[in-house]
């Protein structure tokens, strides 16, 4: 029996992790090392229907608690690593216990960025969303009629803006960029989804960025915008983007970059320790890259596991993802990192429609807009590596199964 693999971070990566080696039937000694108290649990549902209320805590585990013990997967919780000692094999915990390791499996995540204390950010009503704490504490505060600012118009804001309103309050969402998702998606995903926005009453302000939070007596009471402008605020959500938890990694001499680096297999510049999920900075096509979601959290992971048990097929991601707001679902296919065109293609139904991204005349994204059809068709040909005509993308006539003969 393989020694013992100790996996930092209790996330979506570092269950996969354990379990696929059990499901693969392997017997090494697994304890899992988690900051939190609860056990591994689905994040993306927290800012979603967790906040609503349409899903509780247990709904969002992984496995009953019962799994760990059943499978021999220690499980130590509310604890931090402190220091790893790679010479010696160990890790010290912030009690001052030190535990062996044959494998060490980094899955250590990222964590939200803040605003700094000058402006503001530590006032109370000031929330990030990242975990199940985040959420409870937010839950709390999101009451019909409240005003709430959102800082930042990636996804994160997005689905916190769709979820605010939703409950019934007043959303006021500022992006300092020129416009919302200018980091991650085209100019007609964001068109759409501005659109969307607006129609269910959410203030989208684009080219604006905050000066100042304002509080009374340690409380937000308003916001100080860069054009000038002061607003009533009852709450704010930053929603500014994440950053990768690499201090372990950088402390004990990893090679680390924006995010631990790793190889095709996950192995760090130690041979013993690998990294996967949010915190990992992996080769993909050429270019390194770091995926924040659950798909490659859970592949690459999975891939790990299989690697551990004699296997020899490298991770090659094939990235997608997903952002429910309102009664839109956006599917992303791909990943649209430095494309130099893109072909908008109406959907067959009312409401649905796909943007499609090129890079010197291929394929590589698409994004659909509650269209499943496009989704799963720019899917396959991405991990089968077939391109589509823009010509034939552009024609809303042209049938997009004969992409797939």
């Amino acid at each position: 029996m393989a020694g013992r693999l100790v996996i930092v971070g209790a996330g979506q990566a570092g269950f996969a992790l354990a379990a696929k080696l059990r499901a693969l039937k392997d017997e090494r000694p697994i304890t899992m090392i988690g900051s939190e108290d609860v056990i591994p649990y689905q994040r993306p549902p927290l800012s979603k229907k967790y906040l609503l209320g349409e899903m509780t805590f247990e709904r969002l585990t992984f496995r009953p608690e019962t799994w760990f013990a059943e499978n021999n997967v220690e499980i130590k919780l509310s604890t931090f690593v402190e220091e790893i000692d790679r010479s010696a094999k160990s890790i010290r915990m912030q009690d001052g216990s030190v535990l062996e390791y044959e494998t060490l499996a980094l899955t250590t995540g990222s964590t939200p960025r803040t605003l700094p204390a000058s402006i503001g950010g530590d006032l109370a009503g000031v929330y990030t969303v990242r975990d199940k704490r985040d959420a409870d504490l937010l839950a709390g505060e999101m009451k019909a009629g409240r005003r709430l600012l959102i800082i930042g118009g990636g996804y994160i804001g997005l689905e916190a803006a769709a979820v605010a309103r939703h409950l019934g309050l007043e959303v006021t969402l500022i992006e300092m960029a020129e416009r919302i998702l200018q980091r991650v998606a085209a100019k007609e995903t964001a068109d759409i989804m501005r659109s969307v926005h607006e129609a269910h009453g959410a203030v989208i302000r684009e080219k604006t960025g905050l000066h100042k939070l304002i509080g009374e007596n340690g409380k937000l009471k308003a916001a100080e915008l860069s054009d000038g402008s002061v607003i009533e605020v009852d709450l704010a959500i930053v929603g500014i983007g994440v950053t990768p938890n690499d201090r372990l990694a950088q402390d004990c001499g990893l090679t680390v970059g924006n995010g631990i680096v790793v190889d095709e297999f996950a192995r760090t510049s130690d041979p013993s320790i690998f990294a996967m999920g949010d915190c990992a900075l992996l080769p993909w096509r050429g270019m390194p890259i770091r995926l924040e979601s659950v798909q490659n959290a859970v592949d690459q992971a999975e891939s790990v596991a299989a690697f551990l048990v004699g296997g020899t097929e490298p991770y090659d991601a094939k990235p997608w993802f997903w952002s429910d707001q309102y009664d839109v679902k956006l599917q992303i296919a791909g990943f649209n990192m430095g494309y130099d065109e893109t072909v908008l293609r109406p959907g067959a139904r009312e409401g649905s429609s796909s943007v499609w991204y090129y890079r010197e005349g291929r394929l590589i994204a698409v994004d659909a807009i509650n269209d499943a059809k496009a989704y799963v068709t720019g899917k396959k040909l991405l991990e089968t590596g077939r391109n589509a005509e823009k010509a034939q993308i552009a024609d809303p006539a042209f049938d997009l199964k004969q992409l797939l003969a």
